[in-house]
């Protein structure tokens, strides 16, 4: 069982990568990506939450299909299945004209996901099966929300007073909320300052980890670790500060508690 112990004194992708911000071109098939969609920012209103996908070959008669994968700015892929690109002049999938060898489809956003960096992959896969990967387009997502702090409450410590002749475990858990989601939660903390003044920050975990991190369950918003002291530790009194910091690096209200080591 990991503990932590306060003791504290406590290019080319398979020969076809270009890059482009972005482009791979194709270049051993018969076709050729000459432009996908480029911008540097999308920001979510509810009259507004299509992200356009697009890609304009040079030529496409090898060509199949056409799709993208979308990831968050936390390596989350958030299509369930691949966004199919169509070049078939139907305006719901963003196309004016068939024919023309530029595929496009759109894609929903929420007010859900994180700010934060974005990417689009593309693939095309060609008339003789075969899948590449053939663009990659970075942007950054705002989700129109305002920012507000996140909030802590709950605090337990236990034990917060120990005799210790060996070493002893005590549970430390925060409950966290954010108006925001809780994906905008970026780190859930406590700094430790010690009798002599020194202090050292430790991270909770809600990742249901109850061996490592003493968290019963994933995804609550309850915050967990497990530490260890033992008759090392100077003997007096410890003053735990709990906070959270949210993705655009607002800070929660400020939580103390004291643990007393005897």
């Amino acid at each position: 069982m990991k503990k932590f112990l306060i003791l504290i004194s406590l290019v080319f992708l398979a020969g076809c990568e270009k890059s482009f911000d972005e482009i791979i071109d194709a270049t051993q098939s018969n076709y050729q990506v000459t432009v996908v969609s480029s911008f540097p920012s999308f920001t979510y209103t509810p009259d507004d939450s299509l992200i356009s996908l697009r890609v304009v070959f040079r030529s496409s008669e090898d060509v199949r299909s056409v799709f993208g994968n979308i990831y968050s700015s936390e390596n989350i892929k958030l299509n369930d299945s691949p966004i199919n690109l169509f070049d078939n002049g139907r305006p719901e999938n963003g196309d004016i004209t068939a024919g023309d060898n530029i595929y496009s489809n759109r894609f929903p956003l929420s007010p859900n996901y994180p700010v934060g960096n974005y990417r689009i992959e593309y693939f095309v896969t060609d008339r003789f099966d075969v899948t590449k990967r053939i663009a990659v387009h970075n942007f950054t997502y705002n989700n129109g929300q305002s920012n507000a702090a996140p909030v802590i409450s709950n605090d337990v410590i236990e034990p917060d007073t120990a005799i210790v002749n060996d070493t002893t475990v005590i549970f430390c858990s925060i409950s966290v909320s954010d108006s925001n989601g809780a994906n905008d939660i970026e780190s859930v903390y406590f700094i430790v300052v010690q009798p002599d003044g020194d202090n050292v920050q430790l991270n909770l975990f809600d990742d249901g980890n109850i061996n490592e991190h003493g968290d019963q369950i994933a995804s609550d918003g309850i915050y967990s670790l497990l530490i260890e002291v033992n008759q090392n530790n100077d003997k007096g009194t410890y003053l735990f500060k709990f906070r959270a910091r949210d993705r655009g690096k607002k800070l929660s209200n400020e939580i103390l508690h004291e643990v007393v080591i005897l």
